[in-house]
């Protein structure tokens, strides 16, 4: 059963739904939509167990991209362009294998339509040491997590999540603060995330793969399911960018983006 996703649009023109990665929210694509709202109609989505869209103990991404053909058809949107990074680049990937004639183009962002081995066991073990019952700032849930993941940003990206309870609220233990994410649904379904889409495809229309050079994501062994499944997939790869090449390489990710979504480089 689709959840009635969060929803922000920006722009005008032609329909491009921007879809997030894992623990992230629409506002991670926020530099994306920035840059092309000036040509597109910008949907950016919050998933499902993310940022203010409702929460479901249900997640894999089936799931997910019925969530994401539900807003397209609330919102009238016969097809759509989509972007998706990480694990929304599998949510897009799946919803254009499955649903071909509603996706007009598709651009993948660092990540393949394969099975990894699980990435985020200290993420998950981090967030989940933090005694939300015990919290009394950002910083002191900084100090629990920099004992699972070392990197500053990371951190940071994560602990957005982390969010203070409003007088209002009653949170049944008095904590002060509280996870916008669904940790416990995300915790149970990680593998199913894990998981390449299942959808068979193929998807015909033209396709865009974004590789950052410095990220393991995308590899020459997943050429093969990439071809069998995006027929006319094209890679671009961005120098000196990692994982997060959306952020790192702002300019330049966008001007692959709005390049090929402009019919300059669609991968016939």
């Amino acid at each position: 059963m689709s959840v009635e996703l969060n929803y922000r649009v920006t722009g005008e023109g032609e329909p491009l739904i921007l879809l997030h990665g894992l623990f992230g929210s629409l506002e991670n694509l926020g530099g994306v939509s920035q840059r092309l709202q000036d040509g597109w109609q910008i949907h950016a989505l919050d998933q499902r167990n993310h940022g203010r869209s409702p929460h479901a103990d249900t997640m894999d991404y089936p799931a997910m991209a019925a969530d994401v053909l539900a807003y397209m058809d609330r919102q009238g949107l016969g097809q759509a362009s989509l972007l998706g990074h990480s694990m929304g680049g599998k949510v897009a990937m799946e919803l254009a294998l499955s649903h071909p004639e509603r996706v007009d183009r598709l651009i993948v962002a660092d990540i393949a339509p394969v099975t990894y081995r699980p990435r985020h066991d200290n993420v998950l073990a981090g967030l989940d040491a933090i005694d939300l019952a015990a919290l009394e700032s950002r910083q002191q849930a900084d100090e629990v997590l920099r004992a699972h993941v070392e990197e500053l940003p990371v951190r940071q990206f994560l602990l957005k999540n982390l969010i203070r309870v409003g007088a209002d609220e009653d949170a049944g233990n008095g904590a002060r603060f509280r996870w916008r994410l669904n940790l416990t649904a995300i915790k149970a379904c990680y593998d199913n995330l894990a998981r390449a889409p299942s959808a068979e495809g193929p998807f015909d229309g033209p396709t865009l793969f974004i590789k950052g050079s410095e990220s393991a994501y995308i590899q020459d062994k997943h050429r093969d399911a990439v071809a069998r499944l995006f027929p006319h997939a094209r890679l671009r790869i961005i120098q000196g960018a990692g994982h997060w090449l959306h952020a790192e390489k702002a300019d330049t990710f966008a001007t692959l983006c709005r390049r090929f979504l402009s019919g300059q480089d669609d991968g016939r």
